[in-house]
């Protein structure tokens, strides 16, 4: 991340490339374009794969598959409702697209183009959505504070939030194996590697305990599950234990290991996840305990039910809540 000059307070003062920089901390290990090297494997041994994109192929890593089968991959211009409809023609002949784009423009511009033609005629199309939530500083055209809400009240459509570059790896053969639409959030360029220290292996459809905790259970998706990790292992020092439950697959919920979890006694349930607090993952699993009668203390972090800032990502995140420091102290003020 390049800076110039500092601030009053003397910390960097973060140029406009921080607005669309890698959420990777400082020295954080990476992999580069994780999307684009598993769908270029899978491809290999799927002839029906497609890649598909409006415009961004470079931005979703898709050039990548482009290079490698550029007679499988389909450029179809800033057109995302056509780039669906398309898609949705290629799998009713039998092809498998994958179709990406940014979060924002599948689920706000072309999402009766979605509804209509893919998830109601139930095509198998895989949505990849690139920029989900707070991982944009352009402000609220590019940030798709809302989409899990969106896609999870479409009947057919499976919800999928990776955390890091080992999860997209595992998360795309998986996705082409069910027969039926899916959307799944897209992390891409460098991206982190978190889970594979935790020999974490993604199942769809299941949530995963990363690390146990008495105190605190947090649940949480994507980018908010490797700031629960950075969070907890902060909380130990003082002497807060903070178990993490990884929840990737938004829609089905894997109800069963969510209410083991949550409803052991005595630990504070928080449920953390990039998006806003309206109709995610915490709204979702709030749900589920109650029908089940389960009433833990519960909690939500999450991005507040407003039009974002724009600014550099490190900056938004730390005023939004979602930063590691900022779900820590959250944590430990309601403790």
């Amino acid at each position: 991340m390049k800076t110039v000059t500092t601030t009053p307070s003397g910390k960097p003062r973060l140029t406009t490339s921080a607005m669309i920089a890698s959420i990777a901390s400082e020295g954080q290990r990476t992999r580069p374009a994780p999307f684009g090297h598993a769908l270029v494997d899978l491809a290999r041994a799927r002839p029906e794969v497609l890649g598909m994109t409006a415009d961004l192929g470079k931005y979703t890593d898709l050039h990548i598959f482009g290079k490698e089968f550029p007679d499988r991959y389909y450029q179809m211009g800033m057109a995302e409702q056509l780039l669906f409809g398309a898609a949705s023609g290629l799998a009713a002949e039998g092809f498998m697209p994958f179709a990406t784009t940014y979060a924002v423009f599948a689920s706000r511009r072309a999402y009766d183009f979605i509804h209509q033609t893919i998830a109601e005629e139930n095509r198998n199309v895989k949505i990849v959505g690139a920029l989900p939530g707070l991982t944009s500083g352009y402000g609220p055209s590019h940030q798709a504070a809302e989409d899990l809400a969106l896609f999870r009240a479409m009947p057919n459509m499976m919800v999928i939030d990776p955390c890091d570059a080992h999860e997209i790896g595992q998360a795309v053969p998986a996705i082409a194996a069910h027969d039926g639409p899916v959307y799944m959030r897209l992390l891409r360029g460098q991206v982190p590697l978190v889970l594979d220290e935790y020999d974490y292996r993604f199942e769809l459809g299941k949530a995963k305990l990363i690390r146990d905790g008495n105190d605190v259970l947090v649940l949480s998706s994507g980018l908010l599950t490797m700031r629960a990790l950075d969070a907890a292992k902060a909380l130990a020092d003082d002497g807060v234990d903070v178990g993490v439950l990884h929840v990737p697959t938004i829609k089905p919920l894997d109800s069963e290991t969510i209410l083991r979890e949550a409803g052991r006694s005595g630990r504070l349930v928080v449920v953390a996840e990039n998006h806003t607090l309206i109709g995610g993952l915490g709204e979702a699993v709030a749900g589920v305990l109650m029908r089940a009668g389960v009433h833990p203390t519960f909690r939500q972090i999450g991005l507040p039910d407003e039009f974002l800032d724009a600014g550099a990502l490190p900056t938004l995140h730390d005023r939004y809540g979602i930063s590691a420091t900022a779900v820590a102290s959250q944590i430990k003020g309601w403790l």
